[in-house]
């Protein structure tokens, strides 16, 4: 694997591919930046050796790969932990033969300049047509039509005969383009939600691996969608163990080991209130008219209605005709009750007085009805009473994103944006989603938010020095809040979480940066389109995979029980097509898969290279 790349993500992706998936990784960066971005490479090798030595004594190989596909390079270029740094001033053609693009299998260009990516990707495909390449791309609709472009160039050069091999290697010659503020949004988004940003978006659904404690004896927990994993008997943090995890377990592995905790598969969902969509007479007559007003017709209507019910009384006439004689007294249409009895005078001057208070009161609804109706394209207010919501500061590229994440999973969001013009409104617009405009770092601005009924605090600005004012003032208006703010800089994105979580030990707090919530989706993009991502059970990692039934003997006319293989992988669900596309989560072990279904299933990095036919770099 070739990364390229000129800020943290490059670096990230680097340890990411390296620590997760066991790959020989060759990161080329910035002559400047050997200096300050290599110590993120060995804090992330740090946290994976042991995995790196697992890998490495299985496959029979040293750390170093043997110097296979890196044989044009100098030994001293490469550091511990099987990721050989290369400098190089741009991507150009040399500096990519250097970098061993011709051997490689894929090739990520994460450069922050969409025309440095654009331009290496084109010199890459040249040199090597079978290459999977991942780009980083800012314009979405460019990126559609690039991908288009290389992968019609990847498909003409291997009908030209460099297909052949491809085929036979199993590595696909695919091009993904991708935006780190797409795939940082759902991370982001379950965090505000769970606390926890190891996600896996698929099918429209966010879903979560969450580590369960150990049933009682001849109880079973909830499996969610699934089970994915027994955890050690002992801490998984501890050197002693004599067993390890137990990853895909059968049905009967996971009843024998009730006293052993579970890692099941659930899907992140809000149960909570949620804003009003503005649809119905009710939310229309609610967003036409302010609360006071509301009110003050509501007095109105039952000052009305007791003084028919009083005329009724005292005269004795049908109930209509006292209501139709107290609206005309009320509007003085009527003629004065002179000679009538007292009761009747009294209630004529009552509805009078009545009429005098209406005037004011109608005059008022007609104003504001012609303001609103005058504003209807402008931004939503947050509603009165509103709680149990999400607060997010800043509505830029990444703002949005999480936006427009947070909308689709029905839970109720408050803006706050400082910037009038900021590319994120018209979507809240689109959205009506309420929008406090205003500097978060000024007083008030939370607190027209609702802070102090929110559920979570989400500062995704593009300042770091505002995202940490915002989450200090937060949590000074409610010590239990939520937050999670989004820093540039790791070391400071750390910093940040241990001193607010040693100042609020009760609270939930998360600092992420960008880079190190997309690396994930880079680096499965690098292993191939059918990966959706990855997550750790202790010192082994599950896959995540979308794979066609056709072709694969070991799945099709099989049954889902008896394509399940206990350790190696496991059908999870099945796409669905037709008019309302989705995922089948509840098949029956009995259900027998097509050769034209398209699965999701869970794999171990050995079973998933068996069951595409892939021969590993390290072998099988």
């Amino acid at each position: 694997m070739v990364v390229c790349g000129d800020d943290g993500l490059a670096h990230r992706l680097a340890a990411e591919l390296r620590g997760v998936y066991g790959e020989q990784v060759t990161l080329v960066v910035p002559a400047s930046e050997r200096s300050v971005r290599p110590p993120v490479v060995v804090r992330a090798r740090a946290a994976s050796a042991l995995l790196d030595r697992v890998v490495t004594a299985a496959a029979g190989l040293t750390g170093n790969g043997g110097g296979g596909g890196n044989s044009g390079t100098a030994p001293a270029a490469e550091p511990p932990g099987g990721v050989r740094l290369m400098e190089a001033a741009e991507p150009n053609e040399a500096a990519l033969a250097e970098a061993g693009v011709e051997r490689a299998h894929a090739l990520a260009l994460v450069y922050d300049d969409d025309e440095t990516n654009i331009r290496a990707a084109l010199t890459a495909r040249r040199l090597n047509p079978r290459l999977r390449l991942v780009l980083r791309l800012y314009n979405r609709r460019l990126g559609q039509h690039i991908e288009e472009l290389l992968d019609q160039a990847a498909a003409l050069a291997s009908g030209e005969g460099a297909g052949g091999s491809a085929e036979g290697s199993g590595f696909d010659a695919s091009t993904t383009v991708l935006s780190d503020a797409d795939t940082a949004a759902p991370a982001l988004a379950a965090t505000a939600l769970t606390g926890t940003s190891k996600v896996l978006q698929t099918g429209g659904l966010l879903l979560r691996a969450v580590e369960r404690p150990p049933s009682g004896a001849g109880t079973s927990a909830d499996p969610g969608l699934a089970t994915l994993a027994l955890l050690s008997p002992t801490d998984s943090a501890g050197p002693g163990g004599d067993q390890g995890p137990t990853l895909l377990p059968d049905a009967a592995a996971v009843r024998d080991g009730g006293g052993r905790a579970t890692v099941v598969l659930e899907q992140v969902s809000y149960a909570g209130p949620s804003l009003p969509d503005g649809r119905g007479v009710m939310p229309w007559f609610a967003s036409l008219f302010s609360r006071r007003l509301r009110w003050s017709l509501a007095g109105m209507v039952g000052c009305v209605l007791a003084l028919a019910v009083a005329l009724w009384l005292v005269t004795g006439i049908h109930p209509l005709r006292a209501f139709y004689l107290t609206l005309l007294d009320l509007f003085a249409i009527d003629d004065p009750a002179i000679g009538e009895s007292v009761g009747r005078q009294i209630l004529q001057l009552l509805s009078g007085l009545a009429g005098l208070l209406l005037l004011p009161v109608l005059l008022a609804a007609v104003l504001e009805a012609l303001g609103t109706f005058r504003t209807a394209s402008s931004l939503r207010k947050p509603p009165r009473g509103l709680g149990g919501h999400v607060v997010l500061l800043g509505l830029g590229k990444i703002g949005t994103r999480v936006l427009t994440r947070l909308r689709e999973l029905n839970i109720p969001v408050v803006c706050v944006e400082s910037d009038p013009e900021a590319r994120g409104l018209a979507t809240a617009r689109r959205l009506r989603v309420p929008v406090v405009l205003g500097d978060v770092t000024q007083e008030g601005v939370l607190e027209a938010a609702k802070i102090h009924r929110a559920h979570a605090l989400l500062a995704v600005t593009s300042a770091d020095t505002t995202n940490l004012e915002a989450v200090l003032y937060a949590r000074a208006v409610r010590p239990d809040l939520r937050v999670v703010l989004r820093l540039y800089d790791d070391d400071f994105a750390t910093a940040v979480y241990r001193t607010l979580r040693a100042a609020h030990p009760r609270a939930s707090t998360r600092s992420r940066s960008v880079s190190h919530l997309a690396a994930p989706a880079f680096a499965g993009a690098m292993m191939g389109r059918q990966i959706l991502g990855a997550f750790p059970v202790e010192r082994r990692v599950l896959l995540f995979a979308a794979v066609d039934v056709g072709g694969h003997p070991q799945l099709e006319g099989r049954t889902v029980g008896e394509a399940f293989r206990a350790g190696s992988w496991r059908v999870l669900a099945r796409e669905e097509s037709g008019d309302s596309p989705g995922l089948a989560w509840d098949l029956p072990d009995t259900y027998v898969l097509q050769a034209s279904d398209r699965v999701v299933l869970a794999a171990t990095r050995r079973g998933l290279a068996e069951l595409l036919g892939r021969r590993g770099r390290a072998g099988t």
